[in-house]
Formats: structure tokens, sequence, C-alpha cells
């Protein structure tokens, strides 16, 4: 048994009852360790203990914790390059507390748990438990790895709590028998094993399902109504390549992944500017929906976008970062309808953004 001090993420008492996996309630209390300070981490997702004379840093400490509980915290800690570490509390008592190696970069401010609270510690919670899921058959290091896309697939479950959408139907339970990644790297794959309320009352059997776990995107079709012209993208993508489709290459609207802390209105106006050099002078919303409800996570907050498309706005663009190579086409609106008209567009949501902007024409060009 031994006393932990918790300065940061982990007081937030479900994330650390998440981590723990303790059968019971946790004993905690107040707590200070002196000669330490905790600033804040770049982007403020978690704080960075570092000695400095005379600070004063404030937390709770838990007492009686177990070995299997430290190897839990280890699991989820020590990929980040954080260690245990003896120290002498405010009040006289022996504990430990995570300190992170030199490598670890923070800025000069204190790091501010409240205003984390406020603004991660659901996203945090949500992905704790996918990477708790892993402990037993998976290395901190793995985890560590992962945690950019694992934090991605977490705020859109921040971001599924808010949806417009839903009204007139069950609002019924679902239990969740098991549920097990069977494969994990920018995707993850889940086998799930669950029961639902069925229309009459009863619960139904236990079935097995497959769900392919994917991250939000926002996706915005660029529209001039000076000019009356939309931009379209057009990139190598691997649904045709899996599917065995000579068509590989394929016209969509701008889009991508929404970013944790992001909101799909920001995302919109990152893309439009990385994929095709936009700047776009509003955002009108046309809906949200999944890809395919039945098999895949995939969520799509789409818009149109008003700019200028002038002559010569096509061109090339796309993070080289991340492997996009991207070519933009400027057409005029009828000949993206007649493209609609004549089922040459393979994309869901170009389809969609098409027949909206169909229906909007008039009043975005200030007809109506």
């Amino acid at each position: 048994m031994t006393t932990v001090f918790f300065y940061g993420t982990l007081q937030y008492v479900p994330l650390l009852d998440c981590v723990m996996g303790r059968e019971g309630p946790l004993d905690f209390a107040a707590a200070a360790l002196p000669g330490y300070v905790a600033n804040a981490s770049p982007d403020g997702l978690y704080p960075v203990l570092r000695a400095a004379t005379g600070a004063l840093t404030h937390g709770i400490a838990m007492r009686d914790v177990t070995e299997d509980e430290v190897a839990r915290l280890n699991f989820y800690e020590g990929g980040f390059d954080y260690e245990l570490t003896p120290v002498v509390l405010a009040s006289g008592e022996e504990a430990h507390v995570f300190v992170p190696g030199p490598d670890v970069s923070a800025t000069d401010a204190i790091w501010d748990f409240e205003a984390w609270q406020a603004k991660w510690a659901e996203m945090t919670l949500w992905a704790a438990q996918e990477a708790m899921a892993g402990y037993g058959h998976l290395s901190p290091a793995v985890i560590a790895a992962r945690f950019p896309r694992i934090r991605a697939r977490a705020w859109s479950k921040v971001l599924a709590q808010s949806g417009r959408h839903g009204r007139d139907v069950l609002d019924g339970r679902v239990e969740i028998v098991s549920r097990r990644q069977g494969y994990v790297n920018f995707f993850a794959l889940e086998d799930v094993v669950l029961r639902h309320e069925t229309f009459d009352g009863a619960m139904s059997e236990p079935m097995e399902r497959g769900v392919f776990v994917s991250s939000d995107a926002a996706l915005v079709l660029p529209y001039d109504p000076v000019r009356d012209r939309v931009l379209l993208v057009e990139q190598i993508r691997m649904g045709p390549i899996g599917r065995a489709d000579p068509v590989r290459w394929q016209l969509e609207p701008v889009a991508g992944l929404v970013d944790p802390g992001e909101t799909p209105e920001e995302a919109a106006h990152r893309e439009g500017r990385e994929e095709a050099g936009l700047s776009f002078d509003a955002l009108e919303p046309v809906g949200e929906c999944y890809a395919s409800p039945g098999a895949t996570t995939d969520f799509f907050h789409m818009f149109v976008g008003l700019c200028d498309l002038p002559d010569g706005a096509a061109g090339i663009g796309g993070e080289e970062a991340e492997g996009e190579n991207i070519r933009s086409h400027v057409i005029t609106f009828d000949a993206l309808l007649a493209m609609a008209d004549d089922r040459r567009i393979a994309n869901a949501p170009l389809g969609l953004l098409t027949y909206w902007l169909h229906r909007h024409r008039d009043r975005l060009r200030g007809r109506s």
C-alpha cells in the first residue's frame, strides 16, 4: 500500500476512478506538495510538474493504493514519460507523485484545473476509457502513440452529446454485454455484443455486431454567389481502392476531421484554408448525418461556405505533412447540378450539398 499525490487531470474523480479500476469508493483528501510548480503544457491538456523553490502545488492525496492500482496508473501515465517519484507532502506525509521527464514540454503559465475541467474533462474521460481497455495486453508506449487518435475519437463522443437529430425515435435501453477492439490504428474496429429494447418494450437476445470507429468530420462546399460557382477538390481515396473501383480519384467537397477542442465550424474554416487556400465569408449550416449508421461512426457536419472564386482560384493544395495531394476545380453551379442529375456524383455528402444549394441558391444570391 502507498499514498499517491495527484495534482493534474487525475484530480477529476471520474477519470481517477476509470484509471484506478477500484471496486469500492476512492479514499482521498485535499493535500499540497511543497517545492514543485505545475505548469501548463502548450495545449493545456495536462500539467507538467517541475521543481521550484518556495512553490506549493495543490491537489489530492489517495491513500492505500494497491500494487495493482499502481500498475494501472503506470500504464496510463508511463507512455508519456511520467514516472512515480517519492516526495514528502506539506503535512509531512510520505507519498509518490508522477513527475515528467525533462523532455516533456511546458509553458510558463500555471496549469488551471478548473479551466481544464470545463473544456477537456469529458473528452479525457472518454479517451481514458479506450486507453484503459488496453490494460493487460498493450504497452504504455503503444497507448501513448495512439493517443492523438484516441483523443479525436473521444472528442467525437463529446460532439455526439449535442446533436440536433433524434426527434421522434425510440429512446430505448441498450445493454453492452462486451466490447473489444479488434484493430486500432488511425481508425478502429470494435466487436460488440449487445442487447437492446424492442418496440414492444422487451429486450432482444444478445447479438454480435461490428463497428468501424472514426471521428467527426466537417464538410463544406465552397460557393461564390456572385459568380454562381462552386469549388470541388479531387484526391485519391481508399474506399474505391478497397472496393476495386477503377475510379480511385474522387471529386468531393472540402472536408477534414474535427480536431479535439474544435467546433465543426472552426474545422470547416481550417480545412478551407489547408485544402484550397480559401477564406469563407460565412458558413451556411446544411445538416449533420452519419455516413452509414449501420456500420460506422463516421459523422458529417455539413456546410456551404460563401467565398470568392475568381478565375485562377483552382490549384494544388493539401497538407504535405498529412500526405495530402489535392487538386481543386472551379465549375459553375449548373455544371454541378448536371453532374448530380446525370448520377456522376459518387460522394453522398456532395450530392446532398448540391441539392441543398439548389434549394437555397436564390436566397444566397439575393434573389428572394
